[in-house]
């Protein structure tokens, strides 16, 4: 952990803190319940739950190779949780606290994701310019030619920012001078100790081939004698995930093919709140849509105003599904049969409206509330077509593993309704491997733009 950036944040809170206080009060003259020392005391409470929330948060783990995005997202999260607590130690104490400015709360935290994002962001672009000009460089050697050598290779080459320097190759299968995008193979993997006398390395990353595994203890015993920092990128990229989880069974590690973020109990909480929160306002907002809704469903053809329909959900368990129902009513082996399809005369006047401005879904909002599913994540289907994609589609039920999602990052990309499914699983299988809060409210956003009106709903 970097002290002095834990220092210099520590510096952005209280600073935050101080410009929100005096804007409040001070700059509009307002008069406080309480004297500035009993506001100025309650930094003793806010700087160390930031400060952890910024270390749960990872964002003092060096990480040369994130992007300025992805430190953002975190920024932001570890604010909007701390804004979370605030709110929530507010309300728990409002007998005490009935009087502390909500809005200097509200202004501390906008203020401070700016300030501490900008000086991220300003610190991040110094770095990266100073590695590409070639200053605080990291030198590497590579042991071991393979795919994955390859694929190392080609990326740092095309990211000089992360002030990464290739050295070389040892390899005992190659002659000398072979090279790869300008890397050389230099030696066999024993002249590792005379190479290190000679030249300084802050790096060794194993890259061996699959079929040369059985030699991977003895590498890495001679790369650990060096004392050199040693990392292992393996052959097999293709199977385990970018982010793969690994579990410790008494001293034997485990690695999980697939990383799902929100098998972790604190993410899926996390997300739950926001669900429940999210549906609650969604459903306040949207009651004028959804009674309208009621009364044109009831006007255009006789029937249940709800269509309830089941759907595959959370660890392959089946639940009841709400829509707002957009076909005249029939039987229940006649609506399983099929999609609909453009011109589907099943579909009511009213429905057809419903369908292609996605009012018919918010009925969902209900399900999100019973715990059936999230605001955002993969759709869910129906078991018939689960049952057949489960066998056509590689990986299909990888899906299962979250909740199912009232818009998804597939639908905003404009996999929706008669498009493809195996794109639409692509698209499934990144968001499950790459969730995070930031991703949640990006879809959501987008799906203002992209997702209520589709071309493809009938």
């Amino acid at each position: 952990m970097n002290r002095l950036h834990v220092f210099l944040d520590a510096v952005i809170l209280v600073a935050s803190y101080f410009l929100a206080h005096w804007a409040v009060f001070e700059q509009a003259d307002k008069i406080s319940a309480y004297t500035k020392q009993f506001y100025y005391s309650a930094l003793f409470f806010i700087v160390p739950v930031f400060m952890i929330l910024y270390w749960i948060f990872r964002l003092y783990t060096p990480k040369r190779v994130m992007g300025r995005r992805l430190e953002l997202g975190n920024v932001f999260k570890a604010n909007a949780i701390g804004l979370l607590i605030l709110t929530m130690v507010l309300y728990l104490g409002k007998e005490a606290l009935q009087d502390f400015s909500r809005p200097m709360v509200f202004l501390f935290v906008g203020i401070n994701f700016t300030l501490d994002g900008l000086f991220r962001l300003t610190v991040k672009t110094i770095l990266q310019k100073y590695r590409v000009k070639g200053y605080n460089q990291k030198q590497v050697l590579l042991i071991g030619y393979s795919r994955a050598a390859e694929m190392y290779i080609t990326r740092v080459e095309k990211n000089p920012s992360w002030g990464y320097r290739i050295r070389g190759i040892l390899d005992d299968d190659l002659v000398w001078g072979t090279e790869y995008h300008g890397i050389r193979v230099i030696g066999k993997v024993d002249d590792l100790d005379l190479l290190l006398e000679k030249v300084h390395l802050d790096e060794i990353a194993i890259a061996l081939g699959l079929d040369k595994y059985s030699r991977l203890e003895h590498i890495v015993s001679i790369c650990e004698k060096s004392g050199v920092h040693t990392k292992f990128i393996p052959d097999y990229y293709k199977i385990i995930p970018t982010k793969p989880y690994t579990e410790d069974l008494q001293g034997l590690p485990v690695i999980h093919i697939r990383y799902v973020p929100l098998s972790d109990s604190f993410n899926m909480t996390i997300k739950r709140i926001i669900d429940i929160f999210g549906a609650l306002v969604a459903i306040t907002l949207f009651s004028p849509v959804m009674l309208a809704a009621v009364i044109g469903v009831r006007l255009s053809s006789p029937g249940p105003i709800i269509f309830k329909q089941e759907r595959v959900g959370l660890h392959n368990r089946n639940f009841s599904m709400y829509k707002f129902r957009s076909m005249g009513v029939q039987a229940p082996k006649e609506e399983q049969k099929a999609w609909t399809v453009k011109n589907d005369p099943r579909v009511t006047r009213f429905g057809r409206f419903m369908r292609k401005t996605s009012i018919d879904e918010l009925p969902q909002l209900f399900n999100i509330l019973k715990g059936d599913m999230s605001l955002v994540g993969p759709r869910p289907e129906r078991p018939l077509f689960v049952e057949k994609f489960r066998e056509e589609i590689p990986r299909y039920m990888v899906k299962h593993q979250v909740r199912p999602g009232l818009t998804g990052w597939a639908q905003v990309n404009g996999f929706r309704g008669d498009t493809s499914i195996s794109k639409r699983i692509e698209y499934d299988l990144y968001y499950i491997e790459n969730w995070t809060l930031g991703l949640d409210f990006k879809i959501l956003f987008l799906t203002f733009f992209k997702g209520f009106v589709n071309k493809n709903a009938y």
